[in-house]
């Protein structure tokens, strides 16, 4: 009885390890009964007949990455190898048909992919690709979710994070890129020479303006002094001749002192004589008389 027994405990014991299985989180286990599918079992402690099931295969239900490189031809006939990166994911409800229906996920991920980049890449020159690369991410993703949904599988995101041209094609876009920073720059600096210029011009113009005002304020004072001077001398009984006389020797020694103060001053004194100033007056008078008599004549006529 005590062989029999122990063969018996024996039996007990291994039905027993056959029967209880522990699943992972994140993990489902297909069983099948006699060949057939029976149950999907997930996380935590599961059990099943000793002999008559057995687990096929586990399955991990979590967040899987699968990166595609695909080479196609743009619009503009620019041959671009493309990195598309696909996120998916077991259904949690469809696990036995991820694994009865499709038996090479990723092959068939990898053809819908090919056909969709395939189809709408050349429809878009190459600058277009970089702009509309989530476009058509995101038709890559449509693709995916109406086929893939079927086998069991949701595609969670499309990424298209690499697009790469020919090595001739990316220096000549760098060449682009390069000349037209150089004519960018080249513009802004002659914009910046153009307003230097002219802030140059409206600054020597004011300089002229304020001098020109200067000038006059003080050919303004001259005369309202040379008047206030004229007017004195006649008040103590000159006549306007001897007026006119005494003013011009003043200005006449005025300028001869300026001359000798200037140490740059290139200029050769001639013999001259300080009577000739009386003929300047009457040249004065003269041209004074001429201009009024003319002024009278052409108001009368």
């Amino acid at each position: 009885m005590e062989p029999l027994l122990i063969v018996l405990l024996i039996f007990i014991a291994i039905c027993l390890f056959d029967s209880l299985f522990i699943v992972n989180s994140q993990t489902a286990a297909i069983i099948e009964r006699l060949g057939k599918y029976h149950v999907t079992a997930h996380e935590g402690l599961n059990f099943k007949l000793p002999f008559l099931d057995r687990i096929v295969i586990r399955r991990n239900l979590k967040i899987v990455q699968q990166d595609i490189e695909v080479e196609t031809k743009t619009r503009d006939n620019v041959f671009v190898r493309t990195k598309v990166s696909v996120q998916y994911q077991i259904i949690r409800d469809k696990v036995h048909d991820s694994y009865y229906r499709l038996s090479d996920p990723i092959a068939q991920i990898e053809s819908y992919i090919f056909d969709v980049v395939r189809s709408e890449i050349p429809k878009l020159s190459l600058d277009d690709v970089f702009v509309s690369k989530d476009t058509v991410a995101l038709a890559v993703k449509e693709s995916l979710e109406e086929s893939m949904d079927d086998f069991g599988f949701m595609i969670i995101k499309t990424l298209i994070t690499d697009i790469d041209p020919d090595e001739k094609v990316k220096q000549s876009m760098n060449e682009i890129n390069a000349a037209e920073r150089l004519r960018d720059a080249a513009m802004a600096k002659a914009e910046a020479e153009k307003i230097g210029i002219v802030m140059q011009a409206e600054a020597h113009a004011e300089s002229k303006r304020l001098q020109g005002l200067g000038m006059a304020n003080q050919r303004k004072e001259i005369a309202s002094g040379l008047k206030a001077s004229i007017e004195d001398l006649k008040q103590s009984g000159i006549n306007n001749e001897e007026v006119l006389t005494i003013l011009l020797i003043t200005q006449h020694y005025d300028a001869l002192e300026a001359m000798s103060k200037n140490s740059h001053s290139n200029t050769i004194m001639v013999p001259y004589s300080s009577s000739n100033v009386t003929g300047m007056r009457d040249q004065i008078q003269e041209a004074i008389l001429t201009s009024v008599n003319s002024v009278k004549e052409s108001q009368h006529r």
